[in-house]
């Protein structure tokens, strides 16, 4: 009898190690397949990572790497032009406080921001995973410079008393400017003042064009304007209001450089 007794109970043992053991190896294939997720084993990029970021000059650029199963291994972005290597994680080894590494948790997404982007920032970068060998993404960053120009010459005559209108136009911009400021010889020019100076920013297709109107033109109007958009370059006009002895001796001059250009025309043919 107690013989049986002790039988059963080493039965019983061993009934509840192996549903130990069984339990044990589910745990840890459960642990395995949360942890290697799908056909991958480790670190791997998410196939819908863009290969091509564009952003404007002026504006901020956000190259995204997402990286799932990252575990104990690193994300690191590396600037392809000079294989300077800009962060290791959220930490950053480049000087320029443009560039800075941000990382969202939740997304499994590892972010380079570039603040205020320059045309020297276009290229390639490179988005990299310490495994060995590495794994790398590339993305290319392109920037678009937008074109500003003033209409018309460089120069712009006009007689005393008519109305002036100096027109600014931003070409090949993904978003138009905040703002558009205008300076005459340095000095901003405000429209405050009725009936003498209008200033308007429209957009015009795909283009941002801003007027300066001055109304009642003046000697004392003369000089240079310069349209200013924000963030972008500027473009400059002079402006030359003239009375009538002005515009006399602007037009003998005009004629004189007439003649002699086409004389020197003749001359070759």
């Amino acid at each position: 009898m107690r013989r049986s007794c002790y039988v059963n109970y080493y039965v019983l043992c061993l009934v509840c190690w192996i549903l130990l053991g069984i339990t044990g190896v589910s745990t840890r294939s459960h642990s395995l397949v949360k942890r290697f997720d799908g056909m991958y084993m480790g670190p791997y990029f998410d196939s819908n990572i863009p290969t091509n970021i564009t952003a404007q000059l002026g504006s901020h650029a956000y190259l995204p790497c997402k990286v799932r199963q990252l575990g104990n291994k690193s994300v690191s972005w590396v600037r392809r032009r000079d294989s300077h290597i800009l962060s290791v994680d959220r930490n950053m080894f480049i000087p320029d406080e443009r560039f800075q590494a941000l990382f969202v948790d939740a997304s499994d997404t590892w972010t380079l921001q570039v603040k205020y982007v320059q045309a020297r920032d276009e290229g390639e970068y490179e988005c990299q995973i310490s495994t060995d060998p590495k794994k790398s993404h590339i993305i290319k960053l392109n920037v678009v410079v937008p074109k500003i120009e003033i209409i018309g010459d460089r120069d712009m005559y006009v007689k005393t008393g008519s109305t002036v209108a100096i027109r600014c136009v931003i070409k090949q911009s993904l978003e138009g400017p905040f703002y558009v400021f205008w300076y005459h010889e340095g000095d901003r020019v405000l429209d405050y003042q009725l009936n003498k100076i209008d200033i308007q920013t429209e957009k015009i297709d795909h283009d941002t064009v801003s007027s300066l109107v001055i109304h009642k033109a003046k000697r004392e109007d003369s000089g240079n304007y310069t349209c200013s958009p924000s963030s972008l370059d500027s473009a400059s006009v002079q402006l030359h209001v003239l009375n009538d002895l002005d515009q006399a001796i602007q037009s003998k001059l005009n004629h004189n450089v007439h003649s002699v250009s086409l004389k020197k025309t003749l001359k070759e043919h």
